[in-house]
């Protein structure tokens, strides 16, 4: 099988290519590298250094492709309220340009990667089955996406899914970017004898998916042989564990030998105070487990970052709407 993943030197997109390497498939993907790093990128991986809204130079890489995963995003939340265009045109506009160049290249299957964002501030724990209302622009633009791609497969026939990975975290992932992945930024500060930063109370509640436990569910979603899960939305990532980012901290700061007190800063705007999703449809479909603890997992990402070394935040983003309610974190770049 031949496959195409968006955002290969991602976090997500490199951990599915090198899955689909193992498996002995061949894979193309293509990264901007806004949010990538050449390390990331597996051996094999026939790479294109090309931003996904470029969509004539991408007809012809997913020529012969059967499966083309759509893991590409700036996958700001919280930022997204400040710099709503940046994150929307990234999200809405570079994935509708490879669905297109998808359907022009024939491609059978599109595995579209959204967020939790899609649910907003439902009653948890979010069911696939709910009416959705989210909080931010990055949430609005990831289910605005889905609807895209709804509307085009109706249209031209060809096969998706819609996976919904939840806070995902491990190796791979970026942590020297202030705006996202908070175990991420915690655990850099830590190890640079920090203390972590916490947005508003720290009681806001999340479960954390250790990137191996996601794998499976995803590598699955782009089998065609599988035909019950066309046209499904799916969430994969756990519904058990749940914490408070206060514990979160607590945790990553007794891994990383740091004592004291994080630092409280005002909360975010359209934050979501309680964000935790079912994970029974993949139970029933994909036979998703949890396998790894959180404390366990935080433990592997904790001696990958180490062996890699701290990194100084880059603040490679624009601020396009700067008030009194832009986090000071951002615009005095406190991390």
């Amino acid at each position: 099988m031949r496959v195409f993943v968006t955002g290969v030197a991602g976090f997500l997109g490199s951990h599915i290519a090198e899955q689909m390497l193992i498996r002995g498939h061949e894979v193309v993907g293509n990264d901007n590298m806004i949010g990538g790093d050449a390390d990331n990128i597996p051996d094999g991986v026939k790479f294109y250094g090309r931003d996904c809204h470029h969509l004539p130079q991408h007809v012809e890489p997913m020529r012969g492709v059967d499966v083309v995963y759509n893991c590409a995003a700036l996958a700001y939340e919280g930022l997204s309220v400040f710099s709503p265009y940046t994150v929307i045109e990234s999200i809405i506009g570079a994935s509708t340009a490879v669905f297109s160049a998808a359907i022009k290249a024939g491609v059978k299957r599109i595995v579209h990667c959204s967020s939790m964002a899609r649910y907003g501030a439902l009653v948890p724990p979010f069911t696939e089955d709910m009416q959705c209302f989210p909080q931010d622009p990055y949430g609005i633009a990831k289910l605005a996406t889905e609807k895209v791609l709804w509307n085009l497969s109706r249209v031209h026939g060809f096969e998706y899914v819609i996976a919904v990975p939840h806070n995902i975290y491990g190796p791979r992932q970026k942590y020297d970017d202030p705006y996202r992945n908070v175990a991420a930024i915690m655990m850099n500060r830590c190890l640079q004898g920090k203390y972590p930063i916490i947005y508003g109370d720290g009681n806001q509640k999340r479960c954390f998916s250790f990137i191996d436990d996601c794998l499976s569910c995803l590598i699955k979603l782009g089998d065609l042989t599988r035909k019950d899960v066309v046209g499904q939305v799916i969430n994969i990532g756990p519904d058990e564990e749940q914490v408070t980012i206060n514990e979160l901290a607590g945790q990553i700061m007794e891994i990383t030998g740091i004592s004291g007190i994080p630092a409280h800063v005002p909360g975010r705007p359209q934050e979501v105070r309680e964000a935790v999703c079912s994970s029974d449809k993949a139970r029933e479909l994909l036979g998703y487990r949890t396998t790894t603890s959180l404390q366990y997992g935080l433990e592997i990402m904790c001696g990958w970052m180490t062996e890699r070394g701290t990194r100084e935040f880059k603040y490679h983003l624009p601020l396009e709407i700067v008030t009194e309610k832009t986090p000071k974190t951002w615009t005095e770049r406190l991390m």
